[in-house]
C-alpha cells in the first residue's frame, strides 16, 4: 500500500545528507525500477531516529553492475546477488536484488528466487520491518507498506508476517526479542503462537544460536532474554536473572562488557562449554568468570568486581601478601603459608571478612611458636 507523501518525507527527513544523496545517486544509475531503502533503517528514521545500517532493494538493475558504478568498494555475494558496498565514511551497506525466497528445510538456508519489490517486502520476518522508502530515478519518494507495518510501529506491536514463519528460521524468535527489547514493542498473538514452532527446529538453525550471542550485544540483554522466557522460550536460555541484575547495573552507570553478559549467561548454563561453543564465544567469558569466582583482588569498577558482587555477594577483599607483612611475617616460605592457611578458611566458610582473617592468622601464628609472633 502506498502511504501519503508526507510519511515518505518524515522519513526521509531523518537520514543523514551524506546517505541521501548517496541514495538518490543510485536511484538515479538503477534504471526505471529505481531503488528502495527497506527494513529497519525505514522503520528507526519513522521512530525519529537516524539509521546508520543501510538496506537498499534494487527492483530491476544489475546489483554487481550498479555497486561497480558507484565506484565505492564492495564485495559481490553471487549466491544470493546481493553486494556489500563500504561507504565513504567506513560503514558497510547492503544492495540486495528483489527476490523472493523457499525454505526447503526449515531452519536452513533460503533458496532465492527472482521477485518484485513487493515480494521482496512479504518474505522479511516483521511487519514493521516491511517498510520501503522507494526512490524513483528522479528522485520521486514514496513510502510502501505492504503488510500493515505502519499499523504495527504506531501499535509497537511486533507481528509475524506468516503462519510459517518462525517454522521456516526459527532465529526469527530470538531476533524478535532483542527488537522488543530495544524498541519496547509487545508481541502480537500471532508471534506467541509460532514460538513451539521455533523451539521445534531451534537445534536445526545455527542462524538461531549467533542471534543470541547478538542478543548478548544488545544494550540490555537481560530485558531481550527475559522476554524470550516471557513468550514461552525459556528453554533457549537458563536462568537470565543475573544477565538482569547486569543490566540494572549498566543503568547505573557501570562498564559492563559482552564478555560480562556472556560469562553470566555460562554460570547459569548447565553444560557452559557446550553453550560457549554453541554461541562461539570464545575462551575469554569463560576466563573472566573464573577470575571473578576466584579471591583474586580486583579494582573496583571492572569486570570481575561487577561479577563478584553478583555471584558471591559475601564475597570480600581477603588479604594480600602485602597485608600478612604489615601484620609482621617477615618475607619468604612463611607468607604463602599464611595465605594458603587462609584461602583454605575462605573455602570452608570459616572466614567471611577481612577482620576474621586478621583473627585467624593470629591465631595460626601462636601455634608456630614466639618466633613468629606478632
Amino acid at each position: 500500500m502506498i502511504q501519503p507523501a508526507g510519511v515518505a518525507q518524515a522519513a526521509w527527513a531523518h537520514l543523514r545528507a551524506d546517505d541521501r544523496a548517496w541514495l538518490l545517486a543510485l536511484a538515479a544509475r538503477a534504471g526505471a525500477g529505481g531503488a528502495a531503502l527497506v527494513g529497519g533503517a525505514v522503520r528507526d528514521a519513522l521512530l525519529g531516529e537516524t539509521p546508520l545500517d543501510l538496506d537498499v532493494v534494487i527492483p530491476e538493475a544489475d546489483v554487481e553492475a550498479l555497486a561497480a558504478a558507484t565506484g565505492l568498494p564492495f564485495v559481490f555475494h553471487p549466491a544470493f546477488g546481493n553486494a556489500t558496498v563500504t561507504l565513504p565514511d567506513g560503514r558497510a551497506a547492503d544492495l540486495v536484488r528483489a527476490r523472493r525466497e523457499s525454505y526447503p528445510v526449515p531452519g536452513g538456508n533460503p533458496v532465492p528466487i527472482p521477485g518484485t519489490l513487493a515480494d521482496d517486502l512479504r518474505r522479511r520476518d516483521f511487519a514493521l520491518n516491511a517498510l520501503a522508502l522507494h526512490l524513483s530515478p528522479t528522485g520521486t519518494r514514496t513510502l510502501l507498506d505492504e503488510t500493515g507495518g505502519l499499523d504495527d510501529l504506531g501499535a509497537r506491536v511486533l507481528r509475524p508476517l506468516h503462519a510459517g514463519s518462525f517454522h521456516e528460521d526459527a532465529s526469527r524468535l530470538v531476533r524478535g526479542a532483542r527488537l522488543a527489547a530495544r524498541l519496547d514493542l509487545r508481541a502480537h498473538p500471532d508471534l506467541l503462537a509460532q514460538v513451539p514452532d521455533a523451539l521445534a527446529v531451534a537445534d536445526r538453525t545455527p542462524r538461531l544460536w549467533a542471534e543470541l550471542r547478538l542478543l548478548l550485544h544488545e544494550p540490555r540483554p537481560g530485558r531481550a532474554a527475559a522476554l524470550l522466557r516471557a513468550w514461552g522460550a525459556g528453554a533457549l536460555l537458563t536462568d537470565t536473572a543475573l544477565l538482569a541484575a547486569l543490566d540494572a547495573r549498566r543503568d547505573a552507570g557501570a562498564e559492563v562488557p559482552f564478555t560480562a553478559y556472556a560469562a553470566a549467561l555460562l554460570h547459569a548454563a548447565p553444560d557452559p562449554g557446550a553453550l560457549a561453543g554453541r554461541l562461539s564465544l570464545g575462551d575469554r567469558p569463560a576466563a573472566l568468570l573464573d577470575r571473578a569466582l576466584s579471591d583474586t583482588p580486583f579494582p573496583e569498577g571492572t569486570p570481575e568486581r561487577e561479577l563478584r558482587a553478583l555471584l558471591r555477594p559475601d564475597a570480600y577483599p581477603p588479604l594480600t601478601g602485602r597485608d600478612v607483612l604489615a601484620l609482621g611475617i617477615p618475607p619468604g616460605r612463611g607468607v604463602g603459608e599464611a595465605l594458603g592457611h587462609l584461602a583454605a578458611l575462605r573455602r570452608a566458610g570459616q572466614v567471611r571478612s577481612p577482620e576474621d582473617e586478621r583473627a585467624a592468622l593470629k591465631a595460626f601464628l601462636a601455634t608456630k611458636g614466639p618466633h613468629a609472633s606478632l
